[in-house]
This record gives C-alpha cells, sequence and structure tokens, in this order.
C-alpha cells in the first residue's frame, strides 16, 4: 500500500473506532483494508495507480461517508488525532489517514472533486478514468446506489459509473492542505500530543454554556460512546472526568450527527499547527470551537457548575444535565418546549404510535423533558440554593409545560388498558363512543376517539404475539369531567404511566404552592429549603422547646424526621456546618434518645430514627419505615422500597410542620 514504515506496518482493526462519530456505519469499518481503500482512491483519482487486474477495485473503506465527508473538513480528524484523550492504538490510525490524505488530491484546493450518489448496474466497474479524469464508487451496494467521488481534470464532467442520482461539489479551501497535514503528523510524532490545558475547557464552557464534560470532549475532536469502553480510566483522568459525567457530557451531543461534529470542528486549529504546543495553545481553539457553535447553535446560559455536577448525579436516562438546566434557564428555545407541538397516531412496524405532524420529534422532546424534569422538579426546589439560577427558574418553566399542555393539538400516551376494563376497542365503546381515530393516515387497527380519549387496538409482531390496547390522551381536555374519569378508570397500574399523573400534578394546588414558594424570596440567597432553620425557624422553635434541645440539634431532628436522604455531606451542605457543629448535634439527638447510631449500607449517614429500616436497591432510596409512610413511598411486593419518591404533597415547611405535629400528638417514630 505504501512505503511509510508508520502506515505499512498497521493493520485496519482500529480505525473505525478511531473514526467512531464522524462516519457513519462504524460497524462496516472492518479490518479490511479501509486505510488502503481510501489510499488507492486518491491515487486513482490522482492518476498515479492502477488495479492490478482489469476488474479489479479500489477497495473499500466503511460505508463510504469519509468521502463526502471529510473532504474540506479533515481539521476535526487532525483535531482527534493530536488531542492527549486519545488513545494510541487510534491515534497512530488517525495519523496515518492524514499523511495518506495529504499524499492525495482530496486537500488540494484547486482539485474539482464531487461527491453523490451514483446508480450503478450490475457487472458495471467500479472505478472509471479517462482524459476527463475519474470516478470511484465507495462505500456499500443498496439498492444498487452507491457513494461516489470524482475528480475532473478539465472543464467537461468527470466519467460517470452510472447515473447519478445526486450530486455535489466538494468544499475546498478550509484548514487542512497538505502542508498543514503533513507538518501536524510530525509534531504529533515528535512532540507527543498537545498539552491538555483545562483553561481552554472553562473558556469552551463560557462560550457556549456546555457542560464542563462535554465541552472537554469537544476540545477533544467529540468522542462518543459508539465504542466500548466510551473512555478509559487514564483517558478520563487527562480531561479530569468520572465516569457519570464523561457518560453526561456524551450524551449532552448525542443528537448530533457525524457531520454536524465535522462541520463544527473543520477550521477550528490555528494556521500553523505548532501553536497548539505554545502556551496558551489550546485557548484558541476553544474560542474559535465557541463562535463555530454559537452561530450554528447559539449559546446557552452558564449555570454554576455546583448545580450542574449535582444533576449529573440524578443520572438521568432521558436528558443530559445541560439539557436538564437549559429548560429551567430558558425553556422556550428549548426542543419540544420552544412553541405548541402538533402530533397525530399514525401506523409504525410496532403499532399505532404519536409522532409531531412535522416529523421533527418534537413530541418525544417534548415527552423526554416532562418526564425528566417534573419528577426532579421538588429536587430543584429542594436541594439547590435560594438564587441559583436552576431553582429560580422552575417557576418560569412550569407556567410554559402548562401553555403546551393546553394545546389543543397536543396528544400524549397513557399507557395500557386494564385487562379488567376489557381487552380491544369492541368492548369499550359503552366508554369511550363510536367515534374512530379520524387523523391525516389511517389507523391500521380499531380505534375509539371521544375528544379526550383515543383507543388503539394492538397489533400482532412477527412472534404472533398480540400487543395491549394503548391509550392516549388530549392534555387540554383533562379535567375533573365524565370523560376523564372513564381515561383513569380505565388504565393499566398508572405507577408505570406517569404522564397522566405528572399532568395531574403540574396543574395541581401542590405544584402551585412549591412554585409560589420559590417566587416568594422567603429564603436570603444562597439558603436552603432543606435546612428548617432557615425555612421554618417557627417549627425549629417549637422542636427545641418542646424537647429541651438547642435548635442546632431540634434542626437536625427534622432533617432526620421528614427528609428522604440528609445524608452526612447533604445535610453539612444544606446547613453550612462544619463536622464539629454537626456532630455536636448529632450528640445531643443521641443521648436523648431521638435517634439511633448505626451504619447501613447507601445510607450516607450514622444517625437513624427508631424502628424499621427498609431496604432498597439502586436507585431507589432505603429509609425508615415512618418516613417512607410521612413521605408516602410504596413498599414493593418483597418488603423493598422499589418505587421512586412521589410527587409531593407539602412545601418543606409543611412537612416540617407535620412530621413535628405527628410526633407531638404521640404518632412519632419509636422502637
Amino acid at each position: 500500500m505504501t512505503d511509510r514504515a508508520e502506515v505499512a506496518s498497521l493493520d485496519d482493526y482500529h480505525v473505525g473506532a478511531a473514526l467512531d462519530g464522524l462516519v457513519d456505519g462504524s460497524g462496516y469499518w472492518t479490518d479490511k483494508g479501509a486505510l488502503a481503500g481510501i489510499e488507492r482512491t486518491g491515487r486513482y483519482l490522482a492518476g498515479t495507480w492502477d488495479p492490478p487486474t482489469p476488474d479489479g477495485g479500489v477497495g473499500r473503506a466503511g460505508e463510504g461517508s469519509w468521502a463526502p465527508w471529510f473532504i474540506g473538513r479533515i481539521g476535526t480528524v487532525a483535531l482527534r488525532a493530536a488531542a492527549p484523550s486519545t488513545r494510541e492504538e487510534r491515534r497512530r490510525r488517525l495519523l496515518a489517514l492524514l499523511e495518506i490524505w495529504a499524499d492525495g488530491p482530496f486537500c488540494d484546493p484547486a482539485g474539482r472533486i464531487r461527491t453523490g450518489l451514483v446508480r450503478i448496474a450490475e457487472g458495471d466497474p467500479m472505478a472509471v478514468r479517462d482524459e476527463r479524469g475519474a470516478a470511484v464508487a465507495v462505500g456499500w451496494n443498496r439498492d444498487r446506489l452507491r457513494k461516489f467521488v470524482d475528480l475532473r481534470t478539465g472543464e467537461a464532467d468527470a466519467p460517470s459509473l452510472g447515473v447519478i442520482e445526486e450530486v455535489t461539489d466538494a468544499p475546498r479551501g478550509g484548514w487542512g492542505s497538505a502542508e498543514q497535514l503533513r507538518r501536524l503528523v510530525g509534531l504529533v510524532r515528535e512532540r507527543g500530543p498537545v498539552p491538555w490545558d483545562h483553561q481552554a475547557v472553562a473558556a469552551l464552557r463560557e462560550g457556549t454554556g456546555m457542560g464542563r464534560a462535554a465541552a472537554s470532549l469537544v476540545l477533544a475532536g467529540m468522542h462518543v460512546r459508539g465504542r466500548i469502553p466510551f473512555l478509559e480510566n487514564e483517558e478520563r483522568e487527562i480531561l479530569r472526568l468520572k465516569v457519570a459525567e464523561a457518560e453526561d457530557g456524551a450524551s449532552e451531543h448525542a443528537r448530533l450527527t457525524a457531520l454536524d461534529r465535522l462541520e463544527l470542528l473543520a477550521d477550528v486549529l490555528p494556521e500553523d499547527p505548532a501553536e497548539l504546543w505554545e502556551p496558551h495553545g489550546m485557548r484558541g481553539v476553544a474560542e474559535r470551537i465557541a463562535e463555530a457553535w454559537r452561530e450554528r447553535y447559539g449559546r446557552r446560559t452558564v449555570v454554576p457548575e455546583r448545580t450542574h455536577n449535582a444533576v449529573v448525579e440524578l443520572q438521568m436516562l432521558r436528558l443530559s444535565a445541560a439539557d436538564f438546566c437549559a429548560a429551567f434557564t430558558n425553556p422556550t428555545a428549548e426542543p419540544g418546549l420552544s412553541a405548541p407541538v402538533d402530533t397525530w397516531i399514525k401506523n409504525t412496524d410496532h403499532g399505532p404510535m404519536v409522532s409531531d405532524a412535522n416529523a421533527r420529534w418534537d413530541v418525544a422532546r417534548f415527552e423526554d423533558r416532562l418526564l425528566s424534569i417534573v419528577p426532579n422538579l421538588f429536587w430543584v426546589y429542594a436541594e439547590l440554593p435560594a438564587g441559583d439560577l436552576v431553582r429560580e427558574g422552575a417557576p418560569g418553566l412550569v407556567r410554559v409545560f402548562q401553555e403546551r399542555l393546553n394545546h389543543p393539538g397536543l396528544l400524549l400516551d397513557a399507557g395500557t388498558l386494564d385487562r379488567e376494563v376489557g381487552a380491544s376497542v369492541a368492548e369499550l365503546h359503552e366508554r369511550f363512543g363510536y367515534q374512530p381515530y379520524a387523523g391525516p393516515e389511517r389507523l391500521e387497527v380499531a380505534s375509539i376517539d371521544d375528544g379526550l380519549t383515543v383507543v388503539t387496538d394492538g397489533v400482532v409482531d412477527r412472534r404472533g404475539h398480540l400487543s395491549r390496547t394503548r391509550l392516549y390522551f388530549r392534555p387540554a381536555f383533562y379535567g375533573a369531567d365524565e370523560r376523564s374519569r372513564a381515561l383513569s378508570g380505565a388504565r393499566f397500574d398508572s405507577r408505570y404511566d406517569r404522564e397522566l399523573g405528572l399532568v395531574e400534578w403540574l396543574r395541581g394546588p401542590d405544584c402551585a404552592r412549591i412554585m409560589e414558594r420559590i417566587e416568594s424570596a422567603a429564603l436570603p440567597a444562597g439558603a436552603y429549603e432543606t435546612n428548617p432553620a432557615a425555612s421554618a425557624p417557627d417549627v425549629v422553635a417549637r422542636v427545641a422547646g418542646g424537647l429541651g434541645i438547642d435548635e442546632d440539634a431540634a434542626a437536625l431532628y427534622l432533617q432526620l424526621l421528614a427528609l428522604s436522604a440528609p445524608t452526612d455531606r447533604s445535610v453539612r451542605t444544606w446547613n453550612g456546618w462544619k463536622p464539629a457543629r454537626h456532630q455536636k448535634a448529632a450528640a445531643v439527638l443521641v443521648e436523648r434518645g431521638l435517634v439511633v447510631e448505626d451504619k447501613r449500607p447507601r445510607a450516607g449517614r450514622q444517625l437513624f430514627l427508631p424502628g424499621e429500616w427498609i431496604h432498597a436497591k439502586k436507585p431507589y432510596q432505603p429509609m425508615e419505615a415512618w418516613k417512607a409512610d410521612l413521605i408516602g413511598v410504596d413498599r414493593s411486593y418483597n418488603g423493598l422500597l422499589e418505587s421512586p419518591l412521589p410527587l409531593p404533597t407539602r412545601t418543606l415547611p409543611e412537612l416540617f410542620a407535620h412530621a413535628w405535629a405527628l410526633v407531638e400528638d404521640g404518632a412519632g417514630p419509636s422502637l
């Protein structure tokens, strides 16, 4: 393939992993000649290489997306090759690719290259060349359509492989001349990768509103989670990321396509690559990335890093920490929340499903935010300090949710039909009427639509199993009327079909009181609602007087009574206590026999209310049985706590007061 020893000694096993997130179909990047296929393609186009046999091709490199995407955007590959967090077996292959690229026609600013799709008949050649230029098919055959790249030597079009279906002129110029690529490769081999600069990460975060982990990954060339392990320990240590932070940072940009990533980072390297090794060299890169990011995606509000990190610890599956925070700081700019969502039910291979009318996944993004944010609103209210940007944005976000839910065109999933109510649409006419659902697409199953509820029959899957009848509802019409009661009574096990319950809570008095509490500015800036000395000083005084203890001990007792997870670390954060002050208050409670000292798995504390302890496995929280009853946490069939915390029914001052009232009435925790 080549006379360069550094390249000739490489196999192709890690090429796909090295380019992960920058090409499509990474599974097609096998160990059979990917680098050779790219090199031969370039040499064939340039007229410096011929197949050894008349019917021989140039070889295949992945599924071919490198050809239309890397031309004019090779700077992104170069950034990743120079980053210190790129593992060495991948770096060697990226450097080899850059050398191959520098020797070929792809980075020639005068080269007239086109890419596109061509329909090739069976038996036709995969590469053609004459006095007009050359064309090469790249990638795999999909319905006889192949990606292609061609190079013109004159004014006439290059020879064609078949019927061209799509064609685009490849971009010219930009970072990545042959000289720049060779210089960067030489510098990396001579000096090693570019030194990592955490201040550059901070500058990128400040310029874009990304989380620190996401900014680190972007500055390192956009690592993605397509390969296992995503980041090895050494790589994470370079970036100073914990496992959860790295995973969250990758998910923050999961919706970006490979082409998005290539275009974002294509022109961010300095004209002279040697500047990368100068002091603060990466800060210029960070500034250029931030400018490119803002041009494409705008700038999110930068939230305190402690807030972002606390949200990461929630380990939400549907949203990254940055997406979660952005919904509070600027909700009307977020996908799914920026405008009312019109939806309809369409046929799929898995049966009828809700889709937004413009097919942009807005309804899925709205549901992601509804299901991730609303269950955590109480956490935002309780565990972020007064004045925090995310906490202060909660009332405005709730109003946006309410506005979107009041849109008549929005349909949400209400779960499956309770079999005791019926098994099919045919058995539900008395409950929901006879009017079928009428949308832009005729459903392939029977349906009913009473204006609020839409019912659709199940479908038979490939295994012959009939899925359950599904329910959908329009939240704009959900309330206290007969139709709403009919829907509520027809749902199966509402604990697992949460959208309707979240809608009820968002519109209810409990949510309203919590949002009013935030807007009241009753807490001084920096204080926590979880600290009863700040949020409920009158209750603390009553406890201190009733038990004959000081106010620190009284505040700690209320926290142990009412809060689901009063870990030692959290209590000290909420109360602003040093360990000595915490230990002094704890000693008073132990001496008075109000609590017991113990060590229990996943508790994060040494003090517990007397009485039964209920265990729980992650992600659920173990706690005292008395407290579980107070908060309303249900036990599972096996006696464990295996349900998420219920939506709150009280503000924290109300909860502290209620817990103490039970103790005063003789209904407090006891052995």
